[in-house]
């Protein structure tokens, strides 16, 4: 069974639509059909991130969902600092798929992302989907 690490920006665009790809790709992780990894730093930046005003999500949906995201998910531990992006935070995601040996790294900002990170496909949620349902299938 493959396995991902989802960028922030994918968790938000479920939570803004949730008819999209990304909320398909939530949905899969938080009905436990896909293993997702995170770390205590992601799950910080989904916090800080949920909580922007600006977003406009209600405080106890956002706890709820959390909780589901913690539920879920399988917490690592890095052991040691990526410095390979441009923007630091998105080095902590680099961190949790080198140590968790997932399969994809999904966001919709690829461009901030190697194409490749170790043993991580970098992918958005649409090729993560189509990659997802060629492996569900085989």
């Amino acid at each position: 069974m493959i396995s991902a690490v989802l960028d922030t920006n994918v968790l938000v665009s479920a939570n803004l639509n949730d008819e999209g790809l990304e909320a398909f790709v939530v949905s899969l992780a938080l009905n436990q059909r896909l293993p997702f990894y995170v770390s205590e730093p992601i799950l910080r930046e989904y916090e800080r991130v949920l909580r922007y005003a600006r977003l406009k999500f209600i405080p106890s949906e956002i706890d709820a969902f959390l909780k589901k995201v913690r539920g879920a998910s399988i917490l690592v531990a890095p052991t040691h600092a990526v410095t390979e992006c441009d923007h630091e935070p998105d080095n902590r995601f680099l961190e949790c798929a080198e140590t968790g040996k997932v399969d994809y790294l999904v966001t919709g900002n690829i461009k901030h992302f190697p194409a490749h990170w170790k043993h991580t496909h970098v992918v958005n949620a649409r090729e993560f989907l189509q990659r997802w349902q060629a492996e569900d299938w085989s």
